[in-house]
């Protein structure tokens, strides 16, 4: 028994059953507190809950092998339809035989609607009722996504889980502009939700409502008036101060509806999944953990490593004594080190290969945590572990 584990029974209690209603994709294993445990099912394997979703923006998750994904615990990888449907476009997926033999990824995939990488086109794109028109990041060519249209995109990419086309503000934002804007992304719901043909997809909605709570649940009721597999919490991680996010996701999470999945996008650091756990969220994506890899930084029980510092120069001890994963069992500090300053390919895979591994196992332990009866314990585990600045 590792000193985690030992730390995190220090009292443990039974597993509290949660009995609220099911539907046919999600059901509610166990909750504590507002921490929940789930199951969700998709037309391309099972998901437990809480889940962090590895982010494969181009039909790959950078530095990494599907096959390695799936021997690091991922569950569910995300596509990027902006990009996709740039290049090489949906159309020739779908010819392919759609995303999931195109990238050798047999396990559920998530396509986002597009809204969030429009939303980053700022300088290129012409908002209307309609939907968005936009210049090509790559080479300039005018394109237009509308709710039906990303609809189209997801459906020929064959997405098990498809997110509604919504506009993501920026921050900071008006009322007024934040107003428009979620009424603008419920109208777009229900055209998402009309547009929609493929039943081995599941619709997912999107509540925005920038950082007021009172909008966000007036938007939460919007967007839940729309009958639908889950639920996502929009717009968040976009230049925001981290304390409001998190003031924010526990305010409004629990009104999410409890019978179905619940999803904050794009979040974020360790510490960010267990406090958004904590408040009831079940799934998760961000490129964070991939991401400082490939800068050299690492996540670890320990807490954050950057793995440039000189101290680490002649460490003969593994990054992580706690951890199990390929790269701790197998390698140094310090030759990750030699590896990151002599800009090797290497680094980027052995740094990337840890900490997704981290993030799987950092919630995996989150659901046994939770189905055991002794989240409280791991919950302040974790709180005390990743609070310190990288080392």
């Amino acid at each position: 028994m590792d000193q985690m584990t030992a730390t995190a029974e220090a009292t443990i209690a039974p597993a509290t059953v949660y009995k609220h209603e099911t539907n046919e994709h999600f059901k509610l294993v166990a909750q504590e507190g507002e921490a929940r445990s789930a199951t969700l099912h998709t037309a391309h394997g099972t998901i437990e809950t809480p889940v962090f979703m590895a982010v494969g923006t181009r039909a790959t998750v950078k530095a990494m092998t599907p096959e390695e994904l799936k021997g690091s615990g991922c569950q569910v990888v995300l596509g990027n339809t902006y990009h996709l449907h740039l290049r090489p476009g949906e159309k020739t997926v779908a010819k392919l035989g759609g995303l999931h033999k195109f990238m050798n990824w047999h396990g559920p995939i998530l396509t986002d609607s597009g809204g969030f990488q429009v939303f980053s086109l700022s300088q290129l794109r012409k908002m209307s009722e309609k939907g968005v028109e936009f210049r090509s990041h790559l080479d300039g060519t005018k394109s237009f996504i509308s709710p039906e249209k990303s609809m189209e995109i997801q459906m020929d990419l064959g997405a098990d889980i498809i997110m509604a086309f919504d506009e993501c503000l920026p921050y900071p934002a008006t009322r007024e502009q934040t107003i428009t804007s979620m009424d603008l992304t419920y109208r777009w719901l229900k055209r998402s939700k009309e547009a929609m043909t493929r039943k081995a997809s599941m619709l997912f909605g999107i509540v925005q409502g920038g950082l007021e709570v009172d909008l966000r649940l007036k938007s939460l009721e919007q967007i839940t008036s729309v009958d639908l597999p889950g639920y996502a919490l929009g717009g968040l991680s976009v230049g925001e101060p981290i304390e409001l996010m998190h003031e924010l996701v526990r305010a409004v999470a629990p009104h999410l509806p409890k019978n179905k999945p619940r999803y904050l996008m794009g979040v974020g650091t360790p510490l960010d999944l267990i406090l958004s756990v904590d408040s009831g969220i079940d799934m998760f994506d961000c490129v964070m953990p991939t991401r400082v890899a490939r800068n050299g930084t690492l996540f670890t029980w320990q807490g954050r490593v950057s793995i440039k510092r000189t101290e680490y120069k002649e460490d003969p001890s593994p990054l992580d004594p706690e951890c199990d994963c390929y790269t701790c069992q197998n390698y140094s500090k310090a030759y990750l080190r030699h590896l990151f300053l002599s800009n090797e390919i290497l680094s980027a895979r052995l740094n990337t290969i840890h900490n997704l591994h981290f993030y799987f196992t950092l919630m995996n332990r989150s659901r046994e945590a939770i189905r055991e009866g002794r989240w409280a314990q791991f919950r302040d585990f974790c709180l005390t572990r990743f609070v310190s600045p990288a080392k």
